[in-house]
């Protein structure tokens, strides 16, 4: 289902640093589906535990497909907070799973790469876009005359830390 399409520009602002997670798998060999199948079918539960314990940390998600890989993007409140799902039941058993079926196996290989993004040093654009990414996990807000190139939203933050500093 579609979300709302809002109309214009707008950005998203995070009050605080992001940390961006991204996860996924690849398939290497697609005759092997009893080794790659377990592995994509261990994600939904996960993220249904992460959508219903907002206290966990987790923001949301988008996911991406294309022919051999799925790529899903992850917004957290903080790096401790990922870390710890990372050690919560749920994830440790899918973990082990893995390494138990298929960890040396070149079936299917999986990935993850983190990001902490600084309070500020992000910069991001919605044109007629429902929620999406960024504005989905944080605030979601029109682009003013103040907030209208690249490079506006991207010094705001600076300028806002900057004149902090001085008081």
């Amino acid at each position: 289902m579609a979300g709302k399409v809002f109309s214009g520009r707008y950005t998203a602002e995070a009050d605080d640093e992001v940390i961006v997670f991204l996860i996924g798998m690849r398939v290497n060999k697609w005759l092997a589906i009893h080794k790659w199948l377990p592995v994509f079918l261990a994600m939904p539960a996960m993220v249904q535990e992460l959508y219903t314990q907002k206290d966990r940390g987790f923001f949301s998600l988008e996911n991406f497909f294309n022919f051999r890989t799925t790529l899903m993007i992850q917004y957290w409140r903080s790096e401790e907070e990922l870390y710890a799902y990372a050690r919560a039941p749920k994830h440790l058993k899918a973990w082990k799973n893995f390494n138990r079926k298929v960890r040396n196996n070149p079936a299917v290989g999986i990935y993850h790469e983190t990001y902490k993004v600084k309070d500020g040093d992000h910069e991001v654009i919605y044109g007629n876009m429902p929620l999406f990414g960024l504005a989905k996990a944080y605030q979601h807000t029109p682009v003013l005359p103040s907030t209208a190139s690249a490079k506006q939203r991207l010094s705001k933050k600076q300028e806002e830390r900057d004149v902090a500093s001085l008081k």
